[in-house]
């Protein structure tokens, strides 16, 4: 006899039994564009894209206000006041300058000196722009060289080196038809036109180029005491060659090479023969063979060489 199993009654709906999945990997479920999920996915999305045009958008406002600030110079001042705090304690704790000592300023005055330096008594040492202070001292007329030093805790030392004067140059006209006098270093370089009346007993050089091209020829004719006594400047020709101009109001011209020995034969001339006694106004040296006069009265006369009386 077979037993037969009565189906029991289910109390409600009748529940879908799900398959037990598979075991392995595990697909993600779908989702619905208009599910919570997909919601919740799309708001993730739009805040990641909003997000660093929110972050660029602070840092141009960040950007616009340090530049509001900066051109207000509140941030300058602040930063300023900040340093100047600091400066007075640190010269508060013994570190101020209290002694600024300076040398070799033999021309340049001292007032001139500290203007340059810029350094106030009682200012940090540590603040002390010393590559500054060089720099604008050297721009002074008569410094040549300029050191400076920080000795702790308060002093600052200065040593100068000035430009040494070798002549005056009565310099080309200018464009208001002026020529101005400056003194002049050996190589030429302008040192100052002013205060000119200090260095009257100097070497006067007149011409475009003189001061650059005189030296060899004023040591030579110091040399030579009697054309030195007799000198007044030295005149230079078409930038190839001198013209002695005397005190007397005589010219002596000068061959453009060998001059070195025509500067023999004029103190021979001088000494010798007084030729400067004579009522001559020009001396030419410049021929080999011939001296050559040009008198008071216009009168030219030459002279061979080694015959001159």
């Amino acid at each position: 006899m077979r037993s037969i199993k009565a189906e029991r009654k289910t109390r409600g709906p009748v529940r879908a039994t799900r398959a037990a999945p598979a075991r392995g990997k595990r697909d993600l479920p779908k989702v619905q564009p208009g599910s919570v999920r997909g919601r919740e996915r799309e708001s993730r999305l739009k805040g990641m894209i909003k997000r660093p045009i929110v972050m660029l958008c602070t840092a141009v406002t960040a950007l616009v206000l340090l530049g509001a600030l900066l051109a207000s110079g509140v941030v300058g001042r602040t930063v300023h006041g900040i340093g100047n705090g600091i400066n007075t304690i640190v010269a508060d704790a013994g570190f101020g300058i209290s002694e600024i000592h300076i040398t070799g300023n033999r021309r340049t005055p001292y007032n001139s000196v500290l203007e340059a330096l810029a350094m106030k008594p009682g200012e940090s040492i540590f603040k002390a722009d010393l590559w500054s202070a060089q720099g604008r001292l050297r721009h002074l007329d008569w410094i040549a060289s300029a050191e400076v030093h920080r000795r702790y805790p308060d002093a600052i030392f200065v040593s100068l080196v000035e430009k040494r004067p070798f002549a005056l140059w009565q310099l080309p006209a200018n464009a208001k038809g002026e020529t101005p006098i400056a003194v002049v270093e050996r190589s030429g370089a302008p040192i100052t036109t002013r205060d000119i009346e200090k260095f009257r007993r100097l070497p006067k050089l007149v011409g475009a180029g003189a001061a650059a091209n005189a030296a060899d020829l004023v040591d030579a004719v110091q040399g030579h005491r009697a054309v030195a006594a007799r000198i007044a400047a030295y005149s230079y020709q078409s930038q190839r060659r001198w013209n002695l101009l005397l005190d007397d109001g005589v010219t002596v011209q000068l061959p453009e090479t060998g001059w070195q020995k025509q500067l023999d034969t004029l103190e021979h001339l001088i000494i010798d023969n007084g030729i400067l006694e004579r009522d001559i106004v020009e001396i030419d040296l410049r021929s080999a063979t011939h001296l050559f006069f040009i008198l008071k009265s216009g009168e030219k006369k030459d002279v061979e060489r080694g015959k001159e009386t």
